[in-house]
């Protein structure tokens, strides 16, 4: 038993412990993840993730590393954007990637998609091995970000581009709390209705409002050597996207 702790949504826990409450959670709620993303954002998250394909303006024959890319969804935008190009979808939970391979997108780019089961702490590739590396709201249920920031610096080849897209904080005040009013008391029941999982919903709450604001966030990418670091806040802020280069 590690004397580190961490957090698990409000609860603090054992280190050694998170990664496997984590993949409890994703576990659970796999099959009906995407359904969840539509029903909770209202479909804002297409639009988000649009808005990252538009920033990161994929090019041919690029090669993608989509870290917790789940169910394919950023790689199947990427893929089509890029017109040809190679994406790995890396994700700790297996049964998400079994769902990813099971839509339709997944049969059709087959020949340029590879599914990996792998830690974003610790990733399974060579140094240098990919132009872009993403992570779509993973970032903040990895135990240790500055290592997985780490871990992505070290993958990428150099003029290779780091693109997270994450829920953030809302800079007013009072729309935050309005929001954290929505989120506390819809989202969770919203689970247990959809995905029949009020608790797993609960611990995705309370995950985002644990994440570090825009700033600290841009911090902490720096601290591992990316450059030219910048950040655009989706919708008020309730989403942010940031970018970072290694030079």
């Amino acid at each position: 038993m590690s004397a580190k702790t961490t957090h698990f949504g409000f609860k603090t826990v054992d280190e050694a412990e998170k990664a496997g409450m984590v993949h409890g959670v994703f576990t659970n709620v796999a099959s009906k993840y995407d359904v969840m993303n539509d029903a909770m954002s209202l479909g804002i998250h297409r639009i988000w993730k649009d808005a990252m394909m538009d920033w990161l303006a994929p090019r041919p024959d690029q090669a993608l590393l989509d870290v917790a890319g789940g169910t394919g969804d950023i790689s199947f935008r990427f893929l089509k954007r890029a017109g040809h190009g190679h994406a790995t979808v890396l994700d700790m939970t297996e049964s998400m990637l079994v769902e990813g391979r099971k839509r339709a997108e997944a049969g059709q780019m087959a020949g340029s998609l590879d599914w990996v089961v792998g830690d974003a702490m610790a990733l399974p590739f060579e140094d240098a091995s990919f132009d872009v590396y993403t992570i779509s709201f993973g970032i903040r249920n990895v135990t240790r970000i500055a290592d997985a920031l780490s871990e992505a610096f070290r993958v990428l080849r150099p003029g290779g581009r780091l693109m997270v897209l994450e829920f953030s904080q809302i800079p007013n005040d009072m729309m935050q709390k309005a929001y954290d009013l929505y989120s506390f008391n819809v989202i969770p029941k919203m689970g247990k209705m959809i995905a029949g999982d009020e608790d797993s919903y609960q611990y995705l709450v309370e995950s985002i409002r644990k994440f570090p604001d825009q700033e600290s966030f841009a911090s902490m990418i720096r601290e591992v050597g990316f450059e030219n670091v910048k950040y655009r806040n989706l919708t008020m802020g309730i989403a942010a996207l940031h970018s970072g280069w290694k030079l």
